[in-house]
């Protein structure tokens, strides 16, 4: 008995382990007029079979450049490499100076949905600092593109903000920020309200927080949850998760940093593709590559058991992941939201 307890010891970590594998994809000069940018794609994304959220990050002003690494120095590709699981397609541009410019992040968008498949009733906005005004000024321009949007200490130039209210926003800014002053946030809250009804707002003061503290947002699961929950389908505002300054302050303390494994491919004009694993610092200098068309991957579904018997600790991710599908896939299979909550022996259909 003793020798089987041992053995269990051992081997139970490795029957827990599960490592998602994500490939970030950086694209140099392929967009005219537009910006270089990545695109994160986790191993759940079977082209061709489904389709999957995606997410806009906007970075703020230390990251701006022509340098495409600097993007992954914080922030949502950042939170990835650290062992954040996002299960989305998240696409960064790289601002190489000055404000965002609304119609160029649309254009990344644009190319990004034409060679992924992507699901366009979701697609979120989130950006920090420089970040935060690029999304006002992308959410307000271009609402009808975006399933909801995250503003973490941004602020605003723009005469107009109406477009803001047609779609689900979450402001956020730090009361000590000596940076961007909360009154930034303030006064785009106020334009909003002059525009009509703001049942699409959400507006958090976090007490005592200053600007940089913010970008810990970034690291959170809760984050990634409250983006991912809307639907241009249904136009409504996620009140039930909510994020304090406690769990903001403790957003890298349930990181498991070995629980991704990083890919890296470079796509360009010039035809050239080289993958580097594990190692953002070569990226720069491999070589470009255009990116393949889109080819549909075979049907493994005859070697997939048709249904799932939840057991304990099973979620829809966990299922989605294993099965290698999505959780948005089980829930219209199964009838059931991505907030249901599974019991033992429950029957999850898998195709």
């Amino acid at each position: 008995m003793r020798k089987f307890w041992t053995i269990l010891f051992v081997l139970l970590p490795f029957a827990l382990f599960t490592q998602t594998e994500y490939t970030f994809h950086a694209y140099r000069g392929v967009v005219d007029d537009g910006y270089n940018f990545w695109v994160s794609v986790p191993d759940t994304y079977r082209e061709g079979q489904d389709t999957m959220p995606a997410i806009v990050f906007l970075h703020g002003h230390s990251l701006c450049g022509t340098d495409l690494n600097r993007v992954r120095k914080y922030g949502s590709l950042d939170a990835i490499s650290m062992g954040r699981d996002i299960n989305a397609i998240v696409i960064a541009p790289q601002n190489p100076g000055g404000p965002w410019n609304a119609q160029k992040v649309i254009r990344v968008l644009d190319y990004v949905q034409s060679h992924y498949d992507i699901d366009s009733n979701r697609i979120a906005l989130v950006g920090m600092s420089l970040g935060g005004y690029g999304t006002f000024e992308v959410a307000a321009t271009y609402p009808e593109r975006f399933s909801a949007a995250m503003a973490l200490c941004g602020g605003s130039s723009r005469k107009e903000f109406c477009g803001l209210n047609k779609l689900p926003l979450w402001i956020i800014h730090g009361t000590a920020d000596n940076a961007v002053p909360i009154s930034q946030s303030e006064k785009i809250v106020a334009a909003m309200k002059d525009c009509g009804p703001t049942k699409l707002l959400r507006f958090d003061r976090f007490k005592g927080i200053n600007h940089s503290q913010l970008a810990k947002m970034f690291y959170l699961p809760d984050t990634y949850r409250w983006l991912l929950s809307h639907n241009k389908a249904d136009r409504t505002l996620n009140k039930s998760i909510s994020i304090t300054v406690t769990d903001m302050n403790e957003a890298y303390q349930n990181i498991d940093r070995t629980a991704n494994k990083i890919s890296v491919v470079n796509h360009g004009r010039s035809g050239v593709e080289r993958v580097v694993q594990n190692d953002p610092d070569t990226a720069k200098t491999a070589a470009p590559a255009t990116p393949a068309p889109k080819t549909t991957k075979p049907n493994t579904s005859k070697s997939t058991p048709s249904v799932h018997v939840v057991k304990k600790g099973d979620t829809l991710y966990s299922i989605a992941k294993r099965y290698h599908t999505t959780v948005e896939k089980l829930c219209k299979i199964n009838h059931i939201k991505e907030t249901s909550i599974l019991s033992l022996g429950q029957k999850i259909k898998l195709r």
